[in-house]
């Protein structure tokens, strides 16, 4: 991990609310300039044009019934979500996530809309369902996990953005 990248993370471990469960997810919006280029979109691996990270991929793509927001596994409803919650540092629950089978993250809105994937292997990038690089994922080695997000990607959540 990179000292920027770590800073960031130390920084949001101050201020998250200790009562958050181990498995939610603090949304923080990134300073894409101070990301380091192995995190970016300039990274190959992590470039939105690669075949793997494309949103028309087999496992990437909404036609997918296991990316689907109608699924039970990704459903609002499902209790396993309430523990996967996507928060901001102020506390405020923008939507959860849920894993599939083939190893795709999705990123779900409050109410089921899927907003955004990370790719199942060969990246830590978040991409939009449009395709979009939107930002990268980390597991800090106290558990949960760490969603740094550009402010367009972030504005999916409420239904706007890139």
């Amino acid at each position: 991990m990179t000292a920027p990248l770590l800073f960031i993370l130390a920084a949001l471990a101050l201020t998250l609310s200790p009562q958050k469960a181990a498995a939610d997810a603090a949304l923080i919006i990134l300073d894409r300039g101070q990301l380091p280029f192995e995190l970016g979109p300039g990274h190959p691996a992590n470039s939105p044009t690669r075949p793997g990270n494309a949103p028309h991929a087999s496992w990437n793509s909404g036609a997918n019934t296991a990316n689907g927001g109608s699924v039970w596994q990704n459903r609002p409803s499902n209790p396993a979500n309430e523990n996967r919650l996507i928060f901001t540092a102020h506390g405020d629950v923008l939507g959860y996530y849920a894993p599939n089978a083939g190893g795709v993250l999705n990123l779900f809105d409050v109410n089921g809309r899927r907003v955004a994937y990370r790719p199942a292997r060969g990246t830590k990038s978040l991409f939009s369902t449009s395709g979009q690089w939107c930002g990268t994922v980390d597991s800090p080695r106290g558990g949960g996990m760490v969603l740094a997000m550009t402010p367009e990607c972030a504005r999916l959540f409420s239904g706007h953005g890139g």
